[in-house]
């Protein structure tokens, strides 16, 4: 879903750079495709090095519906089974999310498995296609997330027009840039990845682990392939009733929500942060500085849009919320802006390659299904929307205004339908704002065979192996026995759990996590949430 703010200061500790393949790739041998088989060799990213990984490139065509034409290489990593082969249960492949998520590096995803239930898999990481160190990887324009930009909210016909030559000229550097690629990267296209994926490992069947728009693949490829899928465990579900237009209007109402629930912990921290006692006080202060921001942006930089991007993390986890609002807390309090200016640096830096995953995100979107072409009904729809949820509606719709003039005819979007699909497990918090809780709802009625864990009242966004003991062990059960908690007749969840709980940022409390954030255990989820969209 769409990009979040995940920023080093949050999340202190990267995973560095992409894992690459070290050794010959020159004429590998061929595998049963008929296009050259995965010629493995040692990974260069530190973390997957440390736990002896094997990274290589998977070829496939570029369109499937001429496999003799141009090909493509998917970037791929896998951490081997650790278990006696006679309890080896088969490839496990991840997907981050995103769209345009990087996912070589979560292969080191089954060491959070609980009861060491992940041990007896392969773990197959990989970057989908024109992602990350596939190649070739989209990217359009570095500079386009970077500021400075127009305030979001298009109060002038000014603003309005300057957001839609913006949009328009990020579409057009797109497809410069992109050619063919552009038309070949639906979902549809990666799902087909995927099978060719499966079947280069010599696996009759996969087990897929999807968070957010990775859930999304794992419904399309059980429905395409059903007999494939010998288990999945699907975090965050889109709704596949919603892609994409109607689930981009979904978000806006869940994360105005979010930010309000934010707002309420801020306030009960009042001692800490000084910014209100009460979440009415907290959020007309942060209206009124996004308005003072509009006349006058911070460090010349930090505007309205770039406080919103700031604090939009905070709608999506609970996962740094102390870190937002101490940032915020010193401009309002101090008049620094450093610490604003720094978490949205952080998150959007003008390097080489730097917007691939909004290109992706983007090129996926705009083609898996058409977006509405008349701006007045973008205008009807996004007006209606902020009267009642203002803080990311039209930020939202910015994000993905360039879907009105993508070079790239849009398809038709896949009926999911789990009928033939084996028992899957699927995971949510009841307020997650990203892939609002209704979509899971809506998967576990077409996936007959399914059961659904609810984080109750949690506002985290696939926030599943982060240490939720009812979640997480739940998960371990699954993969280790196909077991699953029992299914209920009632349009609800199946299992219901506490949700991952919110930060203490007293000083007490914020030393102890200092001396936990010490332990392998942590230091890998924190490197892995940066990922998950």
């Amino acid at each position: 879903m769409k990009r979040l703010l995940a920023t080093a200061a949050t999340f202190a500790l990267a995973l560095g750079g992409a894992a690459v393949a070290s050794g010959a790739q020159a004429e590998p041998p061929r595998g049963t495709s008929g296009y050259p088989a995965i010629s493995w060799g040692a990974c260069e990213n530190d973390t997957l090095k440390a736990r002896s990984a094997e990274c290589g490139f998977l070829t496939v065509p570029l369109d499937y519906s001429a496999p003799a034409g141009r090909t493509i290489k998917l970037a791929v990593s896998r951490i081997k089974h650790s278990v006696p082969d006679s309890r080896y249960q088969g490839v496990m492949l991840i997907n981050p999310g995103g769209p345009g998520g990087a996912g070589r590096s979560l292969s080191v995803l089954g060491e959070l498995v609980p009861k060491q239930a992940g041990a007896a898999y392969d773990w197959i990481g990989f970057d989908p296609r024109g992602v990350g160190a596939s190649k070739p990887a989209l990217t359009c324009d570095i500079k386009y997330l970077r500021y400075p930009r127009p305030p979001y909210l298009p109060g002038t016909r000014a603003i309005e027009k300057a957001w839609l030559a913006r949009a328009k000229g990020y579409a057009a550097a797109c497809a410069k840039n992109g050619g063919a690629l552009l038309r070949h990267l639906r979902t549809t296209d990666t799902v087909r990845d995927m099978d060719a994926l499966r079947a280069a490992l010599g696996a009759e069947q996969i087990n897929f682990y999807g968070f957010s728009y990775g859930t999304y693949l794992g419904q399309v490829y059980a429905t395409r392939y059903p007999q494939r899928v010998r288990r999945m465990v699907l975090d965050g579900n889109v709704n596949p009733d919603r892609v994409w237009y109607d689930a981009n209007l979904d978000q806006d109402i869940a994360f105005d929500r979010n930010i309000k629930v934010y707002f309420r912990w801020v306030a009960d921290h009042d001692d800490v942060y000084h910014l209100g006692n009460t979440a009415k006080r907290v959020e007309k202060l942060f209206y009124a500085e996004q308005a003072k921001l509009a006349r006058k942006p911070a460090d010349g930089v930090i505007g309205p849009a770039e406080l919103t991007d700031v604090f939009l993390q905070a709608g999506y986890y609970v996962f740094g919320w102390e870190t937002v609002a101490a940032a915020f807390a010193s401009w309002v309090n101090d008049k620094d802006p450093a610490a604003l200016r720094k978490l949205f640096d952080d998150a959007n830096p003008e390097k080489a390659g730097a917007d691939n995953n909004y290109a992706i995100y983007l090129a996926v979107q705009c083609t898996d299904v058409q977006w509405p072409a008349s701006w007045r009904r973008w205008q009807r729809d996004n007006w209606r929307v902020h009267r009642s949820a203002p803080f990311e509606t039209w930020g939202n719709a910015w994000y993905n205004a360039p879907c009105r003039d993508w070079a790239a005819p849009a398809g038709e979007p896949v009926r999911v339908s789990g009928l033939a699909a084996p028992p899957v497990l699927l995971i949510s918090e009841t307020l997650d704002a990203a892939t609002p809780f209704s979509g899971s709802l809506e998967v576990r009625k077409r996936f007959p065979r399914s059961a659904l864990i609810e984080g109750v009242g949690g506002t985290t966004h696939a926030g599943s192996l982060f240490g939720n003991a009812c979640v997480d062990n739940t998960i371990a059960d699954y993969l280790a026995t196909g077991a699953l908690p029992r299914r209920v007749k009632a349009d609800r969840a199946d299992k219901r759990c506490k949700p991952i709980a919110p930060p203490d940022p007293t000083p007490a409390a914020a030393a102890g996590a200092t001396e936990r954030a010490g332990s392998r255990a942590l230091q890998t989820r924190l490197e892995l949430q940066q990922h998950i969209r």
